[in-house]
């Protein structure tokens, strides 16, 4: 249920307001709009509320909400979620870039790419310390001192930290390091670290579940909310289907349609989505056209020899720059900004390994 009340509409009866609510045993959760301001209620509400509720002074509308997800939905905060990272706002127009391998391999490694998605415009590196693996025998990461590698060099670059977290126990030290922690599809609902992660406070990317419903999705997420972190961001990272000639089938279709149910930033991953290196240029152009606030996207010096194998999927160093000079200037056609360091291409190329 929500409760409509004007802007115009004094503090003191929207106090009023809230006191009712929560005398009666919810949560009330305040959203502000440009004309109106939301007023959701968070548990089960007797029917008599509802009738008290539009009776009180100040209230234009009470409505109920059938949706299972609430702190999610575009119903109870109709405003655009804008998260701020240092000098990086993701959800509020820019157009976000993350780049980097799919795991840290080594300190020269990682320090490499850091300062080649910092010359390409990239704002976020990307990196996998704790990898999750199909297999028992893969490449599962290098751990706590992946970690320490990528955020030494993410701050000697310039560039906030993005890293996979598997388990409620690695929270709080990826935490310590990174600047977003984000939950890979096969943890959407692993509701115990949705929880944990509620408490942290860190942003969180929350890649969608392979086999998961748009409702299964934002449920996952409202674990996150609900525990009190609103600093969210929905990631569309390409589903399982029927096509075997690509990895994942990329649900360009699902970055609209969140943006109509969800206030929350949508994030696209072109390299899982498709994971095939040629289909990433192409498909990171469609994520845009369809509306995606960012984009992770998988780049390796020597993508043929990374250690866990999804080289096939990763750009190189000038592909990566390349396609992101081009995003600069398709981004302002489509309501975007996006700059560039517009360093030259000789710099990119002399760091790929053949």
């Amino acid at each position: 249920m929500i409760v409509i009340v004007s802007n115009q509409t004094p503090q003191e009866q929207v106090k009023e307001i809230t006191n009712v609510i929560e005398q009666a045993g919810l949560q009330a959760h305040i959203s502000r709009g440009a004309d109106h301001t939301v007023i959701g209620l968070i548990g089960t509400a007797e029917p008599r509320l509802m009738e008290h509720l539009e009776q009180m002074k100040g209230v234009d509308k009470v409505m109920k909400i059938s949706k299972s997800y609430k702190l999610a939905s575009r119903d109870f905060h109709p405003e655009n979620t804008v998260i701020q990272i240092g000098d990086v706002s993701i959800g509020g127009g820019e157009l976000v870039v993350m780049g980097g391998p799919c795991a840290v391999e080594s300190a020269e490694q990682i320090d490499e790419i850091a300062r080649l998605v910092k010359a390409a415009g990239g704002q976020v590196l990307r990196g996998g310390a704790f990898k999750p693996r199909t297999g028992p025998y893969s490449f599962q990461g290098v751990g706590v001192e992946g970690l320490i590698m990528m955020a030494e060099a993410g701050k000697k670059h310039g560039l906030l930290t993005i890293t996979e977290v598997m388990t409620p126990e690695y929270v709080d030290i990826c935490g310590q390091y990174a600047d977003i922690l984000q939950v890979g599809t096969r943890n959407m609902q692993n509701f115990d670290l949705l929880r944990k992660l509620g408490e942290s406070r860190k942003p969180v990317l929350l890649k969608r579940g392979f086999s998961s419903t748009y409702d299964e999705f934002l449920n996952a997420a409202e674990y996150i909310l609900a525990g009190g972190n609103p600093n969210v961001m929905l990631c569309e990272r390409g589903i399982r289907t029927f096509e075997t000639y690509t990895r994942n089938t990329l649900d360009l279709s699902a970055i609209p349609v969140l943006q109509q149910l969800s206030h929350l930033p949508v994030i696209s991953d072109p390299s899982h989505g498709t994971g095939r290196r040629e289909l990433v240029e192409p498909m990171t152009k469609a994520s845009v056209a369809a509306g995606a606030d960012g984009l992770i996207i998988e780049m390796h010096t020597d993508p043929d020899n990374s250690m866990t194998g999804d080289g096939v999927q990763s750009l190189f160093p000038d592909q990566f720059a390349k396609l992101l000079r081009e995003l600069e200037q398709l981004s302002p056609l489509l309501g975007k900004t996006f700059a560039t360091a517009k360093a030259p291409a000789a710099f990119f190329e002399s760091s790929v390994q053949v």
